[in-house]
């Protein structure tokens, strides 16, 4: 598997130009350069900075100026505090990862589509020249299946009319599932040098989203604890708690010596990936992982030691979701007493 130099452990900034109310006063204050200041000494060397459309264009799809410049001077402070970055297109005109946002329409309509082209032509032509330190994330959590098809052709095009501008950019593509590791192998396009596949994991959901309220099937009183619980007591009480939900989750692993929850789970869940990317020669990133604010703070680190040793054992790239509130903030004031050791797995 083809080594990512440079986006090895990273974390998002998610609200910052993305899932917010896209007032100035947002873009100005909620993340500044004392936060990059900070990022400089957690020991990171990325940061993913997701973007809605709303940063970048009109309802029309006007470009603003404005907003191209938010983000140039976001990457004016990663080179500052030595760090890349990678811009995420959280949300594009007619599609979001989150249905409550009302956008509909980008899979069928080809105006749309034509419109999210020119977005990253605009974005390619403003931050190709950064190749090496930015790095252009195609669209946020592909949501359908039944998309599949389609995103392949969207993504084929996009690519290439990226690569006329840029060509030398590093380009991440993600499958449907919400990204899942399991969808990767039905990703179908033109590989090259510059093609990075991406994936999220918040496994076991029962764990990482307990009590969350944007989950049909979630109590918002559930709660979850995940330390010594063997596989066996994670499947049943998954099965029992969740009857509908649990046929689409996949929670023993296969060939672990251990049945304890740990390390060889996300080991498990990741292979297929990596016997993909190696035999495809791509690097493998996971974009998005986090424990929600619900979770006790020390199952919360046992669940980030346990995912970062086997993004360490299978040579994954990462950044974690998220920095800052977005109720998986990792400098939320919850998390000061384990952050310490935290900030080792990430």
């Amino acid at each position: 598997m083809r080594e990512w130099k440079g986006f090895k452990k990273g974390i998002n900034l998610g609200g910052w130009f993305s899932q917010n109310d896209h007032r100035d006063e947002t873009y100005d204050t909620f993340i500044t350069e004392k936060d990059f200041e900070i990022f400089s000494k957690w020991g990171i060397d990325h940061v993913r900075i997701p973007i809605d459309y709303h940063l970048v264009e009109d309802e029309m799809g006007n470009h603003l100026e404005s907003g191209f410049k938010r983000l140039e001077n976001a990457i004016d402070l990663c080179e500052k505090y030595g760090l890349n970055s990678i811009i995420d297109l959280h949300r594009v005109y007619g599609f979001s990862f989150d249905k409550s946002y009302g956008e509909f329409g980008f899979f069928d309509e080809a105006g749309l589509q034509d419109r999210f082209y020119k977005l990253w032509e605009a974005i390619a032509e403003r931050f190709g020249k950064y190749h090496g330190r930015v790095a252009f994330e195609l669209l946020n959590e592909i949501t359908e299946q039944s998309y599949c098809e389609r995103w392949n052709r969207i993504a084929r095009l996009c690519i290439g009319r990226i690569r006329k501008i840029a060509p030398e950019t590093d380009i991440l593509v993600g499958s449907y599932w919400n990204n899942s590791v399991f969808a990767l192998s039905d990703l179908n396009i033109k590989l090259d040098n510059h093609i990075i596949y991406s994936f999220h994991c918040y496994d076991p959901l029962i764990f990482t989203h307990q009590g969350a309220g944007w989950i049909d099937e979630m109590p918002a009183d559930y709660r979850y604890s995940i330390i010594g619980k063997t596989y066996e007591q994670i499947n049943e009480e998954f099965g029992k708690d969740f009857p509908d939900w649990y046929a689409n989750r996949i929670l023993v692993p296969g060939g672990s010596d251990d049945p304890v929850f740990g390390k060889d789970f996300f080991s498990s869940i990741f292979s297929s990936a990596v016997s993909l990317a190696e035999k495809l020669n791509v690097p493998l990133y996971c974009g998005e992982y986090g424990c929600i604010e619900n979770c006790e703070p020390k199952d919360e680190l046992y669940w980030f030691k346990s995912i970062h040793q086997a993004f360490e054992e299978l040579h994954i790239n990462r950044a974690a979701w998220s920095y800052k509130k977005m109720n998986f903030g990792l400098n939320d004031k919850r998390l000061d007493e384990v952050r310490g050791e935290l900030l080792n797995y990430l």
